[in-house]
């Protein structure tokens, strides 16, 4: 399986985080499926990271470093990815989050998320 990584559970996964959780853990580390982070979470991490913000224990630099190392997938943003956010109904009014909807039904992907109103946006999400 092809799953995306929503920003949060990708950066859980990195930190060994017990909020990640079993489900999500597995899937991560299940060598069938293929793993991919977004360059906008990297872009989200280096925002709130300059920000100050204690949420975000990494660099933008660094988070992507550690994907890397991880053997994640860097899925970058592409003009079609950017123009499919025009088609999603108005429900999540997380600019990142948005952007990660679209790119999940434009490759097609499935998102890893924790957030339930991410969930709404249908199948190609999988709540962890």
């Amino acid at each position: 399986m092809r799953l995306l990584l929503d920003t949060q559970i990708a950066l859980w996964a990195l930190t060994g985080s017990a909020r990640l959780g079993a489900l999500a853990q597995g899937l991560i580390e299940d060598p069938a499926n293929t793993i991919y982070v977004s360059s906008a979470s990297v872009w989200e991490i280096a925002i709130k990271h300059a920000l100050g913000r204690g949420d975000m224990p990494v660099s933008g630099e660094h988070a992507a470093e550690l994907f890397a190392q991880a053997g994640y997938r860097e899925l970058p943003v592409t003009w079609r990815h950017a123009a499919m956010v025009d088609d999603l109904p108005s429900i999540h009014g997380d600019l990142f989050d948005r952007l990660l909807i679209a790119q999940a039904l434009a490759e097609p992907l499935r998102l890893l998320s924790r957030d339930a109103i991410v969930a709404s946006y249908g199948a190609m999400v999988m709540p962890v």
